[in-house]
């Protein structure tokens, strides 16, 4: 059975590129129909962080990735604290066995290292994702500690035997890895076992280029949640980052049809989807820059996929009623039900499900005809326009308005047609009226775009659905009222 293992270090919170890392492990293990076990790797006690496990537990299961099983409790009793990987000048390698037996005799702690000099025979390094490897002996430090004073093992040769124990048939790790991959190599040779297959995956980058880590950036996995992103959304966008995409400048134009395709770079796939896609010779080899406007981008959509189904707008609009109530605490609207109109008219327009406050919030408070946006964009009307616009309105709306959106459409533009105003004056009086603002009516688009537009707010008619008859002819005689103070 094919056997992966995600093996992080409880020395702090879970970060975007170990989320990757479980993310390709889970991946590649369903791909191949096989299994993917968590293993904390608590080697180094002096850097061990209270809490980082229960941490990454709880990333890992927001994300929806569910490892098969957990070898935490077996891991902490066989290892320890990571060893020195300072260089040696074999002084104690031929040391007589009396002169070993007068040291221990006096109490002198010892260590065991691994004798570089006799290097077992095995295959040339390769890698699933790099290939063959160069010979990188010349990296290691002489003679690598092996079992310490203490007489725990070094992390290098605990994990060789917990793989091995554990019948780890492929190993997905971070490129840091790659440096240490002779001697693991090495150490499997001369225990005359069989090791497992490795990958080694392109190190993440932040957007300045610099190295992506759990003291550098905000890149804790919880603290996306914390910030509303979806799991889904960022799992996506986790995988594509260093998956080979079809607009890549270094790679070839594909002209066989059993050439590896990857997916652009910003499609849209859910977990199952990545793992049918899924194939680590499709990875390029170079570090990648996270792009903070592609998770943007992803997000938005994994949004508009959910909200197709009306029970899960339901759960966003449930999850973010605290955020509405903090928002706007003496509005009688911080409802789920009526949030979920909300969400149902900004959809296509939302990034991020917190941004709901932000986006409208005149769907929730009363508009404010004082704002400095609020009087220039009513100056953008002459006054008698806009008294014509909302006295039509608000006669026609308090008698023909109900529940359904075709019917709501008809009244506007009948109520247009009735002023003999220009479609855009009309609407931006209505606008002004309703919501005090500019969202959604880019000055350059028509009056016809503005009643359809689905990428900047809403429109009119779904304004008016939201706020329902009432609310609408109220707000329609308020804006009346202010224009007589002016």
């Amino acid at each position: 059975m094919v056997l992966l293992r995600f093996a992080p270090s409880p020395t702090g919170a879970l970060h975007l590129g170990g989320l990757r890392t479980a993310l390709y492990n889970h991946l590649y293990a369903k791909k191949l129909g096989g299994q993917w076990i968590l293993r904390i790797e608590d080697t180094d006690s002096t850097r061990y962080v209270p809490g980082a496990v229960d941490g990454i537990r709880s990333a890992l299961e927001w994300a929806g990735l569910h490892y098969d099983f957990d070898k935490l409790v077996s891991t902490r009793e066989r290892l320890a604290r990571t060893g020195s990987n300072a260089t040696y000048d074999k002084a104690c390698l031929h040391l007589t066995e009396e002169e070993v037996s007068r040291r221990v005799r006096a109490g002198e702690k010892s260590i065991v290292r691994f004798n570089d000099d006799k290097l077992p025979e095995r295959e040339v390094a390769t890698d699933l994702v790099f290939g063959s490897l160069r010979d990188a002996h010349a990296s290691l430090p002489t003679d690598p500690v092996l079992l310490k004073s203490d007489l725990f093992p070094t992390y290098h040769l605990a994990c060789v035997v917990d793989d091995h124990e554990m019948g780890i048939t492929h190993v997905l790790r971070g490129e840091e890895w790659l440096p240490s991959l002779p001697l693991h190599l090495d150490l499997y040779a001369s225990l005359s076992l069989k090791p497992p297959q490795f990958a080694h995956l392109p190190i993440l980058l932040n957007p300045d280029g610099s190295k992506m880590s759990k003291r550098k950036g905000n890149v804790s996995v919880l603290e996306f949640s914390r910030r509303g992103w979806e799991p889904e959304a960022l799992l996506n966008w986790l995988a594509l980052a260093g998956w080979g995409t079809q607009h890549d400048s270094n790679k070839k134009q594909s002209t066989s049809p059993n050439d590896l395709q990857a997916p652009e770079s910003t499609a849209v796939m859910s977990l199952p989807e990545l793992v049918e896609q899924f194939d680590l010779r499709s990875l390029t080899h170079r570090r990648n820059i996270l792009d903070p406007a592609k998770l943007e981008y992803l997000n938005k959509h994994h949004l508009m996929r959910h909200w197709q189904n009306e029970e899960a707008t339901a759960h966003h609009a449930r999850r973010i009623r605290e955020l509405v109530k903090s928002a706007f605490p003496s509005s009688q609207y911080a409802t789920p039900d009526y949030i979920a109109k909300v969400i149902g008219v900004l959809q296509g327009r939302i990034v991020n499900v917190f941004d709901v406050p932000s986006l409208a919030p005149f769907f929730f408070i009363e508009p404010d005809y004082t704002t400095s946006d609020a009087r220039s964009m009513r100056r953008s009307v002459s006054i008698d326009d806009y008294r014509l616009a909302l006295e039509t309105a608000n006669d026609f709306f308090g008698q023909s308005l109900d529940g359904d959106t075709s019917n709501v459409s008809a009244v506007v533009h009948d109520v247009c047609n009735v002023t003999g105003l220009k479609q855009k004056t009309f609407m931006t009086a209505l606008r002004h009226a309703l919501s005090a603002t500019k969202v959604g009516y880019p000055s350059m688009m028509s009056c016809k775009t503005i009643l359809t537009l689905k990428k900047a707010g809403p429109s009119i008619p779904e304004i008016i659905m939201v706020l329902g008859p009432e609310r609408t002819v109220s707000r329609l005689r308020t804006a009346l009222s202010a224009t007589t103070i002016e």
